[in-house]
Formats: C-alpha cells, structure tokens, sequence
C-alpha cells in the first residue's frame, strides 16, 4: 500500500470552494494514468482513460474537500472567528491545532480553543457546557498588528494532525475522503485492459451539498456512475448492534441505499459477483443518514444508473478518522476488478 500518497492526501489542506492544493498533489499522481486532464469552472478534476471502441463509459467520483472553516472575523486582539463549511461535533474540537491558509507569507500554525476560564476556576455548569461554533476562536500566538497583516476574513482553516499507523489500521483527519481519492488512482494503477471508457472525477464542495458532482456528471453523461466515499461502522462500545452500518475489517462497502440515493441493484448484484469471484471481501450496508455524489450524479440529465462504493470508517469527522488495512485494500482491489476486462 502507497502508505506516502494517502499521507500527503490526508495532510494537504483543502475546505470546500479551496481545494486547489490538494487537487495539485492528484493531478502528479493522474497525469501518467489518464489520456486526457481538464478542470472544469467549479474546479472538479477529470482524468479519462479510454476504452476500446464503444465501450461504455464509466464516471467514477471521489471528493477532494474535507470539513474545514473559514476565517470569519479578525478581532482587535488578534484572535479569529470561524464560520464552518461542513459538519463538525463540537465535543471534538478543543485544543486543537489548526493550519490557516494565510493570505500573506504562506501557512500559519494556530491553537482552537473555546472561550471560558480555565479549568482552574470553571464554574461546575461551565465544565459540563458544550460550546456552540461561535464560542471557539483561533490563537495565532502572533501581534494583532501582524495577523491582520497575514490573513484576512475568508482564507481558509483546517484541523491538522498527521496520517499515522495504528495497529491494524490507517487513522488522521481527511480520510473522509481523500481515501476516496486514493482508492480510485490506485485501482486505476492496477488496470491494464479496461472494459470501459473511464472517467475520474476528483469533485469539490462535496461536504456543503455534492455541488461538483452534478456538472461533472453533466459534463461526462457515464452510461454508470460510482461515488467512492467513507461509511460509518458504528461499532464502538455504548451503542446497540442492530444500527451497526458496517463491521471492521470485513471488506468494502456495497451501499445498498443512503438517505439521498438508492443504488442501482445490477450495479450491486455485480460488484457482490466480482468479489466473490476474486475472493475480496464485501458487506453490504444501508446508511439511514447522510449521503453522497451519487445522490447528485443519479439525477444529472436525464438520470444515470448509479451506486455508492464505501470505505467502513471509525470516528468521521474527527482528527483520529480510522480505517482498517483490509477494507482499503478490497476496496482498492475489488474496484480495480470491475474496471478491468472480466476472464
């Protein structure tokens, strides 16, 4: 497994509507794969590798973006305020370090933290407090005079923490859904006599409402249509086994519906062959809440037979997002076999 490629994914920053950072580091790993690369107005990126003649054409999508902020307000003292872009439990923001994208003389370091006194002097109800977005600020350790210099309202803010091996898994921040990103180029590495015309499409703004996927869709109109991107396990001690979405290192995930699409059955069906065909290893999952570019892309034009392809992950959307080697490795296998001409 390409261990320095997931880990350069996972640590460049990249919020939704700013991901030209990260869409760079792709673009390095693509360009030898693909035949032709364009970006399009909202920024997605789209590879294509061609088929034979007449082949059909396959739109595989993959969003760049991850939860993130933007810098809201600069205040006299120097400390910044924040307005989200994407869903975030506030319980696991304290005390983190963030990396602002500074307008001026590159990337700032900068300590998140929630307004209140010290845990020293807390009142017992201030300790008990869940602290809503508007509460927490951004020390930059700097003179106001010098922040303001730097950066200005609208430049971007991520969590930072560093891709790192954990027992039988991969754990950082971003793997929703650079994974995503990883798992395509890397099954497209291993296709040598593709059956289709391929198309991959790295979207943005993906975590404010799958707003790359449709005019990407639009744009390739794929006779089949995969999104690639995280699922929940909800596994973890405290939490009844009958909502478990997925288990741990049991294979990828074949969505079989989320709350904003109903994957195509063949599509499933055929998936579920190949895997146990090949020996990789599947479950299938239903996701009560949440969704995907598939929901976007099934409704693009005049509808496309579409599905969601999940990597099983623990802990989303936090800086300790953790997948398991087996499920990456049948998602990267398994996707790489359906693209590839079948025995």
């Amino acid at each position: 497994m390409n261990f320095d490629l997931l880990k350069r994914l996972c640590e460049t920053p990249g919020v939704p509507g700013r991901e030209e950072a990260i869409r760079a580091v792709v673009i390095e790993e693509m360009r030898p794969l693909v035949d032709t690369l364009s970006i399009d107005a909202m920024g997605n990126l789209i590879g294509v590798k061609e088929g034979t003649g007449g082949a059909p054409r396959v739109l595989v999508a993959a969003h760049l973006d991850e939860i993130g902020f933007y810098v809201s307000h600069i205040d006299d003292r120097g400390f910044l305020r924040l307005q989200n872009v994407g869903g975030f439990d506030m319980r696991n923001l304290f005390s983190r370090r963030v990396l602002v994208q500074a307008s001026e003389g590159g990337d700032l370091t900068g300590l998140l933290q929630a307004g209140g006194r010290p845990i020293h002097i807390a009142r017992d109800e201030e300790k008990k407090k869940v602290p809503e977005l508007g509460e927490f600020f951004v020390d930059l350790c700097l003179p106001a005079e010098e922040v303001k210099k730097r950066v200005r309202v609208g430049d971007p803010v991520t969590l930072a923490a560093e891709l790192a091996e954990v027992g039988e898994c991969v754990v950082g921040k971003s793997l929703d859904n650079r994974v995503a990103g990883f798992v395509a180029v890397e099954a497209l590495r291993k296709v040598r006599r593709p059956r289709f015309e391929v198309a991959l499409a790295l979207t943005v703004q993906e975590e404010v409402g799958c707003r790359g996927a449709g005019p990407a869709a639009f744009a390739v109109e794929p006779d089949i249509a995969i999104a690639i991107d995280t699922t929940l396990y909800v596994d973890t001690p405290g939490l009844p086994q009958e909502e478990r979405v997925s288990v741990q290192g049991q294979g990828v995930a074949l969505t079989v519906l989320d709350s904003g699409s109903i994957s195509d059955r063949r599509l499933i069906d055929e998936f579920a062959a190949i895997a146990r065909r090949r020996k990789i290893p599947f479950q299938l999952s239903i996701l009560p809440r949440g969704t995907t570019d598939a929901a976007t892309m099934q409704r693009s034009r005049s509808g496309h037979r579409s599905m969601t392809y999940s990597i099983p992950t623990r802990y989303i959307h936090t800086t300790t997002e953790t997948i398991h080697k087996t499920d990456l490795a049948a998602a990267i296998d398994l996707l790489a076999a359906f693209l590839e001409t079948q025995p």
